[in-house]
């Protein structure tokens, strides 16, 4: 018999769909209307002011206006943000910072707004309340919930609250959930990713857990400790365990591991949240991709990847764009971000409704001989040679050889196992096979000996682990990415080598 919460879910999911819906049939008129929004709330403000927001009528003053950025760009109006200045970007001042890593002058602060917050917290919602609409499945609704997330606390930066995004979003956990979720709030602000873990693992261990989410590895690392504590699958550990929330990194390379340790087929749910607003959700155990959250606070423009090192390339708004076309993506939003490229690439799988999938990262690729080869070839590569040659891949990295002491340069994968191939050197000469079908300038420079194949580096045990224990990065949303121009990740990786 369903309880009450349960049913009142499926009710709350079907009416939520249906509004859903109206927005997914009019994407189009939904991004035009919103353009005019953003600029016409904004026009006083600073960056408005600057660039004559008044004077924009259409798409194409919109362009001409406004140019193609990154923090870096946005860099000296956010340092008047952050020295409680009003007006800047937006409408009055953040609530929040969002405080991440990874720019070459340190940390970034991405604001936050009164009208933006929502807009991180909705599409979650969304996402698994069509789920629930779809599958019928309530029971995830009256068990136990579980979000692998940075610590809440939170720092002061000139009075507005700073810290990392799931941090700032554990604040806000609607009430109907919050007896619901896991971990508790003490154990949540554990700083330390190893100590925070064992907390989480014993107080989760004998709950009735039905929903689990985070970036994969992580999960995985909370998995392992879990069946190394009781010595049970997950999904013997945890019998009503139905839904897997994940986003961050390409799944499929961890999905064989996954299986294994659960031991059972659990259904899952990607989704696409970034410090700089929340993009996209899966909303279909069907189809492929994820829909494009047009009516969220942010317009959406496009810029074919091929095209972007060019003078003045071609931006397009969600009107013009294509199927299989990689784009990298550029957020306008209401919490100021104008212009803003935020370095991943995406492909879209359908424009009716408009569903996309993340193809990669522009600025995580390697091409030190001319190839410029992708997350997304390197990923579907390693899960095609695991088909003819069975392992199991923990994580991986991959970075040029540009100068070994014999020989021609490669390309070196770091790879660490869950379960190593009967044979390294068949792994991976069908490996560079699977990369070579992949991309055609990467087989060129193979068959034209300007390339010799590809060399896997087996990391011992918990190597990934320790390498980002080491830089100070062990939990929460930090990810090792997966490829690179350089040497920097891959030296340290060396370290880590079997």
């Amino acid at each position: 018999m369903r309880s009450a919460k349960s049913i009142l879910s499926l009710y709350f999911a079907k009416y939520i769909v249906r509004k859903n819906n109206k927005w997914k049939k009019k994407a189009v008129n939904h991004q035009e209307q919103l353009m005019h929004d953003l600029v016409s709330k904004a026009k006083n403000t600073v960056f408005g002011k600057d660039h004559k927001f008044k004077d924009i009528k259409n798409y194409s003053d919109f362009k001409k206006s406004i140019a193609v950025s990154d923090y870096e760009g946005l860099k000296k109006y956010i340092d008047k943000l952050k020295l409680g200045e009003e007006n800047v970007l937006w409408p009055g001042r953040p609530i929040y910072f969002c405080k991440t890593s990874g720019t070459t002058s340190g940390s970034k602060y991405i604001p936050i707004t009164k009208d933006s917050i929502s807009c991180h917290l909705n599409p979650a919602r969304d996402a698994i309340l069509s789920y629930i609409n779809e599958t019928k499945n309530t029971s995830i609704s009256v068990g136990k919930m579980i979000f692998l997330q940075g610590s809440p606390v939170l720092s002061k930066t000139s009075g507005i609250l700073t810290g990392r995004l799931s941090g700032i979003v554990a604040h806000h956990i609607p009430y109907y959930l919050k007896t619901n979720r896991l971990p508790s709030y003490s154990t949540n602000c554990i700083d330390k990713w190893e100590d925070k873990i064992e907390a989480i693992v014993e107080e989760t261990k004998s709950q009735k857990m039905t929903l689990i989410s985070g970036i994969p590895p992580w999960v995985q690392m909370y998995f392992e400790k879990l069946k190394e504590k009781t010595n049970k699958d997950i999904g013997e550990l945890f019998p009503d365990f139905k839904l897997f929330i994940y986003g961050g990194v390409n799944f499929k390379p961890y999905k064989k591991t996954f299986e294994r340790l659960i031991g059972r087929d659990v259904d899952g749910v990607e989704v696409y949240p970034a410090s700089e607003g929340f993009i996209a959700y899966q909303d279909s155990q069907k189809e492929e991709g994820m829909i494009l959250c047009v009516n969220n606070g942010i317009f959406f423009e496009f810029i074919e990847s091929k095209d972007y090192n060019k003078n003045n390339p071609e931006r397009i708004s969600l009107a013009d764009v294509k199927l299989g076309v990689d784009y990298i993506i550029i957020l306008n939003t209401n919490a100021g971000l104008w212009g803003y490229n935020i370095g991943d690439t995406i492909k879209f799988v359908s424009l009716d409704p408009y569903r996309i999938i993340v193809s990669g990262r522009l600025k995580h690729f390697t091409s030190a001989f001319g190839e410029h080869v992708i997350a997304q070839e390197v990923e579907q590569s390693l899960i095609n040679t695991v088909k003819k040659q069975p392992a199991e891949i923990k994580e991986f990295h991959v970075a040029p050889k540009v100068n070994p002491k014999n020989g021609l340069p490669y390309h070196q994968w770091f790879i660490e196992f869950s379960k190593e191939p009967k044979e390294l050197a068949s792994f991976e000469v069908e490996l560079d096979i699977q990369l070579q079908s992949k991309n055609s300038y990467y087989k060129d420079l193979i068959s034209g000996s300007v390339l010799k194949q590809l060399e896997v580096v087996c990391l011992k045990p918990n190597g990934f682990r320790n390498y980002m224990q080491i830089i100070g990065k062990l939990g929460g949303q930090n990810k090792t990415p997966r490829l690179s121009n350089d040497r920097t990740i891959a030296d340290q990786l060396i370290l880590q080598k079997k």
